[in-house]
């Protein structure tokens, strides 16, 4: 536990926590509304500093980032808690328990192991992810800035509903990010997640056209909930002609999880929905990653067409890009790192 960082003090000992589009005002010996910031005597805390609750080496196209780094590996690690409550959540048993009964478990490992960890196993980056790391803000910054020093690149994968403060504050610390865009619509937002839509298309135009870090964009497509022809064509027109149609646009397939089991999962047909109207609108990058029967998930050029990334399962199997240009007509690759 160490005190929290974004945060002013208010009368009587309440604090408001400036973190995330909340701005929870929290009384003493109480929680913000993501369950891990505690007012204790009037000054904001931070629960989950020294609690990580879950660490991996993964492949970077699993956050999912296809445009950064292909190929190589991210150290990824998460605590526990999440300033939504999505009722989909695919990771509810990390993310939900400091909000719906108090609990918060890890392992104490400071920035410097998880640092060295990511070194000793000849990771690219490190990805802060799994849960929402937001809420774990202050361990995220720490450890971004002790790995900007060893060379690695810093990977986020969020939600998008912190604070312009927040994002501000790592602005030299992040250098990806792949946000999750639930939906298109403001009242299906608030009924799926506790949180706001516009605050999240405010994210990601400031992140891609202030912040300058690498964008890579997920929406879930849940069975009758966000898949309207409509919502699809007002969300891939706000890609193409808001964020930009060099913004590589994941369609994830649902699955029954947490509260929302009695769903079936996302058929083909809807996928295939959402992967042409990407592409109607202007889109160069549209992938169906989890869904490999569909052949989407492998990157064409822009310029040719021909596919120059090849994916199976989680890797980049083959990587026709020298310079960030296709080696086949030199069109140009947007993306990081792409050769």
């Amino acid at each position: 536990m160490i005190e929290a960082r974004l945060w002013k003090p208010l009368k009587n000992d309440a604090v408001q926590c400036r973190l995330c589009n909340h701005y929870c005002v929290i009384k003493p010996d109480n929680r913000g509304l993501c369950g891990v910031r505690e007012n204790r005597s009037g000054t904001l805390y931070s629960l989950n500093y020294d609690k990580v609750a879950s660490y991996s080496m993964d492949p970077v196209e699993k956050k999912p980032l296809y445009h950064f780094q292909p190929g190589s590996r991210t150290f990824s690690f998460a605590t526990m808690g999440c300033n939504l409550s999505c009722s989909f959540c695919q990771n509810w048993s990390l993310s939900q328990p400091p909000r719906t009964n108090g609990t918060i478990t890890g392992q104490a490992i400071p920035p410097e192991a998880l640092v060295d960890a990511a070194v000793d196993q000849d990771a690219s980056s490190i990805s802060y992810t799994y849960s929402e790391p937001t809420i774990f803000f202050e361990l995220m910054q720490d450890t971004a800035r002790l790995a900007h020093a060893h060379g690695l690149k810093n990977i986020m994968v969020s939600n998008g509903f912190m604070s312009r403060e927040c994002l501000d504050e790592l602005a030299s610390d992040i250098d990806a990010i792949n946000v999750d865009l639930k939906c298109f619509s403001e009242s299906f937002y608030t009924e799926i997640s506790g949180a706001r839509l516009q605050p999240v298309l405010d994210n990601l135009m400031y992140i891609k056209h202030e912040l300058g870090w690498w964008l890579e964009i997920t929406t879930l497509l849940i069975p009758g909930k966000n898949d309207s022809p409509e919502e699809l064509e007002q969300l891939t027109d706000f890609i193409a002609n808001k964020i930009g149609t060099d913004t590589p646009w994941h369609i994830s397939r649902f699955h029954p999880d947490y509260k929302m089991d009695d769903l079936p999962v996302t058929n083909g047909a809807s996928l295939d929905l959402a992967y042409d109207m990407g592409k109607r609108k202007g889109l160069h990058y549209v992938y169906i990653g989890n869904m490999p029967g569909l052949n989407k998930q492998h990157t064409d050029c822009p310029g040719c067409g021909k596919e120059i990334i090849n994916r199976t399962g989680f890797s980049a199997s083959r990587v026709d890009v020298i310079d960030g240009k296709c080696r086949h007509c030199g069109a140009k690759v947007h993306g990081v790192n792409m050769s």
